[in-house]
């Protein structure tokens, strides 16, 4: 079995789960596929020096980063203000991690692959707090608010710490196939992986709350009753408005429309009946407001990219007991 060693990358503020998170999916890798070897890992700092977490844990480097061998699979974690806290790092990566076969960021690690050149014309993401200022500070980047995580040719980049553990598994999948990552997924007790387009926030999260009470209770009504009549007329007269009214109230508060809000919902539903139940694909349109197994594989497939039979034979998989 070919190796593929993996390095991670270490600055002082580094936040410790961004490390950690993929050093477990990997290290746990090499036991489910029966060979502790696949994927060598080790960590690196300028000048091989201990590190302060952003969080206040010190991590002891393997070796130094400037005379570190490039590995197969290269971990850039966040931190916070990494590119201001590690010019060295930036430094280095402009110099050396062309040479990768794969480049792996994990929430703010993008903001020093971008600084150093190599997200130029590639898509990518970050944690969401702080993708406007990555889209301002580097407009030669594509960048995607949306997804957890972003794989763009050799370059792969994800979303807010946690996101880091799906790709990952992710890249555990393409290395070692599905059943090696599920007894990784198992062992750490996650779901097998969320897909890389499923958006960071839930449907409740990705709206903003209403200010006034009367949509605020809307809100939840409609994550209550995916199923129910979510019509604009329908919904304004639950919230005592005019259609046109209400339309306008719904957008200037929670930045959404009240169809795409509804839309949201009804994806959010039906995805996460279909990863923790066995109900059928006919249940769960009806379940989530779609009506008939038509309209549901088209929301699928235009928002996600997989029809909702693949997305299950993908996606679910019930925690370890």
């Amino acid at each position: 079995m070919s190796q593929r060693p993996v390095l991670v990358v270490l600055y002082d503020g580094v936040q410790s789960l961004d490390v950690t998170g993929p050093v477990e999916v990997f290290a746990g890798a090499g036991w489910a596929v029966g060979d502790e070897s696949a994927y060598p890992l080790a960590t690196a700092s300028p000048g091989g020096r201990p590190v302060r977490t952003g969080s206040g844990l010190t991590l002891v480097p393997d070796t130094d980063l400037g005379s570190a061998p490039v590995p197969h699979t290269l971990v850039v974690p966040g931190g916070a203000d990494s590119v201001d806290s590690a010019p060295d790092v930036v430094d280095w990566l402009r110099e050396r991690a062309a040479d990768a076969e794969r480049l792996m960021s994990v929430c703010t690690g993008s903001f020093l692959l971008a600084a150093a050149g190599l997200l130029d014309g590639h898509r990518a993401t970050t944690h969401w707090a702080f993708c406007d200022d990555f889209a301002r500070r580097h407009p030669k980047v594509d960048v995607d608010p949306e997804p957890i995580f972003v794989r763009d040719g050799r370059i792969a980049t994800s979303a807010g710490v946690t996101s880091g553990i799906d790709l990952a598994l992710a890249l555990v999948e393409e290395d070692h196939g599905r059943a090696a990552a599920l007894a990784v997924a198992r062992h750490l007790v996650v779901f097998l992986r969320r897909p890389g387009n499923q958006a960071q926030f839930s449907a409740l999260l990705a709206a903003q709350t209403a200010r006034r009470e009367p949509l605020r209770d809307l809100q939840r009504w409609v994550a209550e009753h995916p199923d129910g009549d979510l019509s604009v007329d329908a919904l304004a007269a639950r919230a005592r408005l005019s259609p046109r009214h209400f339309a306008r109230a719904f957008h200037a508060e929670t930045g959404v429309t009240p169809g795409r809000y509804v839309e949201r919902v009804r994806l959010e539903h039906a995805r996460r009946l279909l990863e923790e139940t066995s109900h059928g694909v006919e249940e769960v349109s009806r379940a989530s407001g779609y009506g008939t197994p038509e309209a549901m594989r088209r929301a699928f497939v235009r928002s996600l990219g997989t029809p909702p039979a693949e997305y299950r034979r993908r996606f679910h998989a019930p925690l370890a007991r």
